[in-house]
């Protein structure tokens, strides 16, 4: 395999491209530190990209990062995907703290290395885990992760991990499936049609999975549980469909509000005529209003596409038509 120096197609900043072993392989792999590791990409893909601002791009070497930790160790850079880092809210300021610490846990050979702030700042890697630009922010997540005692700092201007940084790098690390969708709703009997007819074909259409916790054999500590799920999933469908009299389910806005927070995609629905009653927190989110299983079916198998997209793990050939 041959490996050339080249500068990134996201970043321009120095990459390695690695031409493919065979003419069946059309795209090299671009391994990138500023992108965060490998990835392909398309003719298509390269065009949108060259449109994007800084703060996109972070975003989209977030998502990048992301698919990686899923499995997909060279995951493609399409339109599809370029338009996904685009219309994603950038990373809340702990998430990005929490992300350096897992990438230095990663970063790490042996428990009890350390550091020295000035490589955080030169190491560009650490920029793409964070969605960072400047120095400066990096010098300010090191502070936090310190004043959470999530790592300590030594002479010299040194750092190392402690226990309690390994452990909630550890708390938070769940080996994630690209294909399963975590779907937060109302578990009653009245819901069974919407649920069989409308929003599970609509995630099977787009080739995904759907996970319903109440219907997931050998389940132990149901929050845990939960928890665990969200973590493992490509993304979200929150259905706040209620009973209007005993009112919406806490349970539907937690497992939305958790999923937010750990910057997956979050899909919102709910029955045509109960939006009106929808708290604060969530009516800002644009949400697909229906009236039946076939009428959610086809909305929410349209949005996944336009937010999410089908799961596939190569792109669309669009030369064959």
């Amino acid at each position: 395999m041959e490996h050339r120096d080249i500068n990134c197609s996201i970043w321009d900043t120095p990459a390695t491209r690695i031409l493919p072993l065979s003419e069946k392989d059309k795209f090299p792999i671009l391994r990138s530190p500023r992108a965060g590791g490998d990835y392909k990409i398309t003719a298509e893909g390269y065009n949108e990209v060259l449109c994007l601002d800084a703060t996109d791009k972070a975003k989209l070497t977030t998502i990048l990062i992301d698919l990686r930790r899923a499995g997909d160790h060279a995951p493609w850079v399409t339109p599809d995907l370029v338009e996904k880092a685009k219309s994603a809210d950038p990373l809340p300021v702990y998430v990005r703290a929490e992300r350096l610490l897992r990438y230095l846990v990663g970063k790490s050979d042996v428990v009890g290395d350390s550091f020295t702030l000035h490589g955080i700042e030169n190491d560009p890697e650490a920029y793409a885990w964070t969605e960072s630009f400047l120095p400066k922010e990096l010098i300010y997540f090191v502070n936090y992760l310190n004043d959470m005692r999530w790592i300590s700092g030594l002479n010299s201007g040194l750092f190392a991990i402690t226990v309690d940084g390994y452990e909630r790098v550890a708390e938070q690390t769940t080996k994630k499936d690209l294909s399963q969708c975590f779907v937060a709703m109302w578990f009653d009997d009245s819901m069974n049609s919407m649920y069989e007819e409308g929003l599970k074909k609509a995630i099977e259409e787009c080739g995904y999975k759907p996970l319903r916790i109440d219907k997931k054999p050998d389940v132990n500590k149901i929050d845990d549980e939960i928890i665990a799920e969200i973590r493992r999933s490509r993304f979200v469908v929150a259905d706040f469909t209620h009973d209007k009299e005993k009112g919406v389910r806490g349970a539907v806005f937690y497992e939305a509000g958790f999923a937010y927070g750990l910057g997956l995609e979050v899909i919102y629905s709910c029955r045509k005529g109960l939006a009106g009653e929808l708290n604060f927190d969530t009516r800002q989110y644009h949400h697909i209003l229906w009236e039946t299983p076939e009428d959610l079916r086809i909305q929410l198998r349209d949005r996944i596409r336009a937010r999410v997209g089908d799961y596939r793990t190569e792109p669309v050939d669009l030369a064959s038509g």
